[in-house]
């Protein structure tokens, strides 16, 4: 199997250091893409990177390292020392060629690596609790949470879907006796809602089932618990309902009541034990400036009610013991503050803090027409994941939460998410894909099939437009690695634009099905494996690829 490129020239560049006795043991080789193409198609600083370590002069062990490279002329067309040591890479086209075999031979497999083999991941996302219907902000959270973990399989890793909720504490309580006087009201009698109480529809439609339940039975009972778990139910199922319909499902729910009931006490024993516990005015202090915080921060209130970060920490502590070689939280940015603490008293209760992957994602605002919309959960004046998803599609709604790096605060356009144009970013992504699909049908239809791959003609891919689309094809698995160590999706989409584009501009300047009937098949070959690139970072991505629009 013919390695990427970048793993391919990696191995070159490792196979003549070893030979002129450079260890580059901690210093990281990379190969990146320059920006003028006149430089060839990957720069490698590493001749920079030890030379202070060796003593030496940058472009003299670029000298060294280029002068004992194992060169495979049919492979490598040229090696270049440019500027103060960098040195430069330009491949042959008969080497992309050969990755178009590749990629057909590998189907629905190419690009999956194996960093991650034999471990196993955990990523927690959403962790809504259960008070209301999953929100457009809930939705960015969802979408960026399964694509994480969708990179992560591709790269090798057993992972777990997670969810974590509260079912219980002050916020359930309101919840609970908001369905108790929607269903008083909706039985006649008078009532004064608390403005502070759940606006929603929902929290009558919940009223109205226990009407239908147990009719006025529940008219004089105080007791909150028929309320609470009818609520919870009812919203949960909603919950799960919505998520199923972005493809969304999880392997654990996890309730934080277990938490509670023992685990948290037993936190705090243990950071008292190691001197990282004091109290003061009622409160339980857990000493974050002793563990590099800048101020120290409470764990348990004067109440005795325990803030986020001890039911955080303990939570931290049960996912290590589940053996799970990386652990990824996707948080929004209101969480941004407390999360360091919670890392902080992992690592001073022994526990490595360099398996967690804290990613932190900023909120989505929704436009129409050029207006932003205005939204407030608890007065239920929100636009709700599910009426998203009916307005514009499962495929626009991951697509458009993903086109943004999570560092960036989302505007959801919806008047753009709606139109069936190449102004559309998804629409233009599954138009290529099937457009390809009506090139091989057409193909089909006229008698002509791609047949035995080893006996396709490839030398017969030599336009420039050919081999653009090939070389960018081959670098699918290092854009893949690239998405996993930076837990970045939008690299996947950048990529999948850019292929789409090339292969466009192949297309119309290039006829696929002709007269020539080996430049046929080897053209054809060339569209499937686009194809197949395509839906594969479809696939990540969690939309689908399809073969008609």
């Amino acid at each position: 199997m013919l390695p990427s490129a970048k793993e391919y020239l990696k191995a070159k560049i490792e196979n003549a250091l070893s030979k002129i006795g450079i260890d580059v043991n901690g210093t990281q080789l990379t190969l990146e893409r320059p920006k003028l193409e006149q430089y060839g198609d990957f720069a490698t600083n590493i001749a920079m990177l030890i030379a202070k370590k060796l003593g030496k002069n940058p472009r003299e062990i670029a000298k060294d390292i280029v002068a004992n490279l194992e060169i495979e002329p049919e492979f490598i067309e040229k090696v270049e020392i440019a500027g103060p040591g960098f040195i430069n890479f330009k491949l042959s086209p008969s080497f992309y060629i050969e990755r178009i075999k590749e990629i057909l031979n590998q189907g629905e497999n190419f690009g999956r690596l194996k960093i991650g083999e034999g471990k196993r991941a955990n990523v927690e996302f959403v962790s809504a609790n259960p008070t209301g219907p999953l929100t457009v902000g809930h939705g960015r959270n969802a979408v960026l949470g399964d694509t994480i973990a969708n990179i992560l399989e591709w790269v090798g890793y057993e992972v777990i879907r997670e969810y974590y909720f509260n079912n219980a504490g002050r916020q359930m309580r309101i919840l609970a006796d908001s369905v108790r006087l929607r269903y008083l009201e909706l039985l006649g009698e008078k009532i004064d809602y608390p403005q502070d109480y759940y606006q929603g529809d929902y929290i009558k439609d919940i009223a109205k089932m226990l009407i239908d339940e147990y009719g006025d039975k529940l008219k004089d009972g105080a007791d909150l618990k028929i309320f609470k778990e009818k609520a919870e139910k009812v919203i949960f199922d909603d919950i799960k309902k919505t998520l199923k319909r972005l493809g969304i499902e999880f392997d654990v729910y996890y309730n934080e009541d277990w938490l509670y009931e023992k685990k948290i006490w037993e936190v705090v024993d243990e950071l008292g034990k190691r001197g990282y516990i004091y109290e003061k005015d009622g409160a339980v202090w857990f000493k974050a400036t002793t563990a590099g915080g800048d101020q120290d921060k409470v764990l348990v209130k004067s109440t005795g009610e325990p803030t986020y970060r001890l039911p955080d920490i303990a939570y931290h502590i049960e996912k290590f013991k589940r053996g799970f070689d990386l652990i990824v939280d996707i948080f929004g940015a209101d969480h941004i503050a407390e999360y360091p603490d919670v890392l902080r008293a992992l690592e001073v209760l022994g526990y490595d803090i360099s398996k967690v992957k804290v990613l932190i994602y900023q909120f989505v605002t929704i436009v129409r027409d050029g207006e932003v919309v205005k939204m407030s959960t608890r007065r239920a004046n929100y636009i709700t994941l599910d009426e998203l998803i009916d307005e514009v599609g499962p495929d626009v709604v991951r697509f458009f939460f993903l086109n943004r790096s999570r560092d960036a605060h989302l505007n959801f356009d919806l008047n753009l998410a709606k139109k069936q144009s190449e102004e559309n970013p998804v629409y233009y992504l599954q138009y290529a894909h099937a457009r390809i699909a009506s090139i091989l049908r057409f193909a089909s239809e006229m008698g002509v099939e791609i047949g035995d791959i080893d006996k396709v003609d490839f030398k017969l891919i030599k336009e420039e437009e050919e081999v653009k689309l090939a070389k960018l094809l081959s670098e699918f698995p290092d854009v893949v690695g690239s998405a996993y160590y930076s837990f970045e999706p939008l690299k996947l989409i950048n990529y999948l634009n850019e292929v789409a584009e090339t292969f466009h501009y192949f297309y119309h300047k290039h006829r696929v099905v002709g007269s020539d009937l080996d430049l046929t098949r080897a053209r054809l070959a060339l569209c499937l494996a686009t194809k197949i690139v395509l839906a594969n970072g479809f696939k990540i991505l969690g939309i689908s690829a399809p073969e008609r629009m």
